[in-house]
Order: C-alpha cells, then sequence, then structure tokens
C-alpha cells in the first residue's frame, strides 16, 4: 500500500448518551466476540468523501471495540484516478467507452497496490475494500492467507449501470465474500451476489462536522465569510459535480429570489484529489453564478473545512440537495442531525432518510423553489420538520449503528 492513514483515536464510551442503550450493549458484546482480529480498511483517498469521512470515525471506534483495524491508501496518480472517475460515473449510468488503455491503467494500479500489500507481510482476518476503485485487489493478491475474509463496500448507485463497465468488474466483485451496498435498490439489476448484504452509511454526530455548535458561534463563522448571517440563506454542500446539479440549484434560487428578495445562496464542495473534473464544474458554476453577490461559492481550497460546514448547515434557513444521482447522500444525513429543514431530491437514498418526516422531497427545480419558499415563509412548520429529522438520524444513521452493522458482517463471515 502506498500509505497508511493514522485516524486518531475516539472512545465508544462518549457515544453512550447520543445513541438507545441496546444499540450501545450489542457493540460492545460484538466487540469482545471479535477482539483480537485484524481488519484492514483500503480505499483510493484519504480526504474529500464521504468514504473517508467514515472510516477517520470507523476505524478508531474498530480499534476501540477490540479490533486490530488498520487503513490504508492505495497506489494513485492522474491517469488511474482519471479512468476511476470514469468508472464511477458509467456505473452511475454515463455513457463511457472501455478501452484496453484504460483497462491497463486500472488493473496496473491495482496489481501496484496488491504487491505491496504482500510484501508487507500482515495477516488479515478481514480484507475491507471500499468502492470501485480498488476493486481488483483480491484478484491479484494471491499471497494472502486464504482464511482471510474479503468484503466489497459499493457506496454508489448501482441501479442503472454502465453494462460494459459492470460485467467488466462483475466477476472480481462477485469473487468477494461479501458485497455490501446501501440498499437493495442499489445493486444491479439481473445480477445474483451470494454475498449481497445491505449496509446504509451513517455520520459521527462527534466530528468536528456534526458536533453541537452555538447559534452565536455558528452566526460569528458566517459572517467571516461575507456571508449576512442575518439574512435568509440557502445551502447546498457537494462536490462540484454534474450530479450534484449546482447548477440547477442556482436555478431554483432565482426562482426563490423573486418571492425573498434578500435571499443568498451558499454552495460549498469539497475537492477531492481523486476528482478531476471537480475544477472544471467549479469554474462552470461561478460563470453560471454570473457575478451575483448573493451567491457565495466555497471548498475545502478556500479554508472552508468541517467546522465551517457545520456553520452554515446548522444556521441554514433551507439546506438543499438537488442531486441528479447520489448515493447515500451523507450531507442529507448531516443537515438533518442538525436539525435543519431539507429540500433534497427523489434519488439514491435521500428518500429514506426523508422517512422521518425531516424534508420535503422534489423532482424539478420549480418544486425545489416552490418547497424553500414554503420553510422560508412558515417557520414553525420549518422548526417541526427539523426536529422530525434529527430524531430519524439519532435512531437510524449514527455511526454506532453502522458499526454494529459491519462488526455483525465480521462475526458471520469469520464464524465467531
Amino acid at each position: 500500500m502506498q500509505q497508511r492513514v493514522n485516524p486518531g483515536n475516539k472512545a465508544l464510551a462518549d457515544y453512550r448518551s447520543i445513541v438507545r442503550r441496546e444499540l450501545y450493549d450489542e457493540v460492545v458484546a460484538l466487540g469482545e466476540r471479535l477482539r483480537g482480529k485484524r481488519v484492514l480498511h483500503v480505499s483510493a483517498t484519504s480526504f474529500g468523501g464521504g468514504v473517508a469521512e467514515i472510516l477517520y470515525t470507523l476505524v478508531p471506534l474498530m480499534r476501540d471495540a477490540g479490533i486490530e483495524t488498520e487503513w490504508d491508501i492505495m497506489f494513485g496518480s492522474e491517469p488511474f484516478f482519471n479512468v476511476t472517475k470514469s468508472f464511477h460515473n458509467a456505473l452511475q449510468g454515463a455513457e463511457y467507452d472501455l478501452t484496453v488503455e484504460d483497462r491497463a491503467i486500472y488493473e496496473e494500479y491495482n496489481r501496484m497496490s496488491a504487491e505491496a500489500l504482500q510484501k508487507s507481510g500482515e495477516d488479515w482476518d478481514i480484507m475491507f475494500v471500499h468502492d470501485p476503485q480498488p476493486a481488483l485487489l483480491k484478484h491479484f493478491s494471491g499471497g494472502l492467507s486464504p482464511e482471510t475474509k474479503w468484503i466489497w463496500r459499493c457506496h454508489p448507485d448501482l441501479s442503472t449501470p454502465n453494462r460494459h463497465v459492470l460485467d467488466y468488474l462483475l466477476p472480481h466483485i462477485a469473487d468477494y465474500d461479501a458485497q455490501i451496498y446501501t440498499m437493495e435498490e442499489y445493486t444491479p439489476p439481473d445480477v445474483h451476489l451470494p454475498g449481497l448484504t445491505l449496509i446504509p452509511p451513517a455520520i459521527d454526530p462527534l466530528s468536528p462536522k456534526n458536533m453541537a455548535l452555538s447559534a452565536d458561534d455558528a452566526r460569528y463563522i458566517v459572517s467571516q465569510f461575507g456571508v449576512d448571517a442575518e439574512k435568509p440563506f440557502l445551502v447546498q454542500v457537494s462536490r462540484f459535480d454534474p450530479w450534484k446539479d449546482p447548477l440547477g440549484v442556482i436555478d431554483a434560487y432565482r426562482l426563490v429570489k423573486e418571492e425573498v428578495p434578500e435571499i443568498q445562496l451558499v454552495l460549498i464542495g469539497s475537492m477531492a484529489h481523486d476528482d478531476p473534473e471537480g475544477w472544471d464544474y467549479w469554474y462552470k458554476t461561478v460563470n453560471y453564478a454570473d457575478g451575483d453577490r448573493d451567491i457565495f461559492l466555497f471548498s475545502n481550497l478556500t479554508n472552508v473545512g468541517a467546522i465551517e460546514v457545520n456553520a452554515f448547515q446548522s444556521i441554514a434557513d433551507v439546506v438543499i440537495q438537488k442531486s441528479i444521482r447520489e448515493g447515500f447522500g451523507l450531507v442529507v444525513t448531516e443537515a438533518l442531525w442538525k436539525a435543519r429543514p431539507l429540500v433534497a431530491a427523489r434519488v439514491g437514498g435521500i428518500p429514506m432518510q426523508v422517512d422521518g418526516g425531516g424534508g420535503i422531497l422534489i423532482d424539478t427545480i420549480p418544486e425545489a423553489a416552490s418547497a424553500c419558499i414554503k420553510l422560508l415563509k412558515d417557520r414553525d412548520f420549518a422548526r417541526q420538520m427539523g426536529r422530525h429529522g434529527k430524531e430519524h438520524v439519532r435512531t437510524h444513521y449514527l455511526t454506532p449503528r453502522l458499526l454494529r452493522d459491519d462488526l455483525l458482517l465480521f462475526a458471520k463471515l469469520l464464524g465467531v
């Protein structure tokens, strides 16, 4: 592996007052059953995406539960990430011609990563591989112990895939002992996976992005970036990516502005090094904003990090997620946890999160604008919606529940 990540330390006991007692006790009991087992997570990047955010909490909590857990980043470079970004888009339905050259690049980096893994001489009870980038690790890792169990975690929605890319990856995916998808609707059509397991992702309520911030602190932070915290604003937090439709958000904002002239729009995106398209779409969004002084674009490269995202989400009058395609949508979970009213597209994992009454689902730009206007004008309705959303997330989408589900799978695969 190219890099071992140090995710820091976390204590399971710190979550005891946040989640229900039965869940906490179940995690502790599973940790005892699995004590001393060795787990290696492998992903493509350690920052800038939902997978990395999850692992920065999940890895230290697995350690605290008694499992010897590490996290490695595979080998990668710009040509590899260009190919895997195309894979990601294609698996969500985009047109893409998988060339011999692209296959060679993809396979070479997976082969190099597998070789480094074998040369390390470390033995693992569980190899936990995240998303398409390192999906061929098992294929190239013949030197590992035959007792090792392999898990492939798929975060994107594969319900309408580019069949050429899926058919290329499928034999390798099917070779894993277990394949984790967020929900059944995400699984590829007409494909039988004997190890199929359904586990939704989750957020860390104690991370800097999700911990409680006072309204005064949040307003102070927001005002430092030129946004008027005394006036209403909409926010979308997402990568600058056509699937997240920031241009459509701007269209909806312009319709809202006809009814609420003082409204502002904040678009925040995290620029990941495995997403070379991000900058192109950033500039496209800047141009589409057309100099509107009430539209603000920020990223992790303009000093908007986890605490700043927390502040913007915590006092936003409405949080928007107008995705065209979506994985689970952890940014939606974050907004709901902060008890903010939500307007979100009816795609991916968003509807299952809004089941608790924490948001309004929309399909079109005019619907998004109308929902925002309703929430801006009916504050009591907006507050009630926010409370429902927070409790739904507390029950279903916090990290201790994800940890419990993963440990149940480990125990099943290892027969303990």
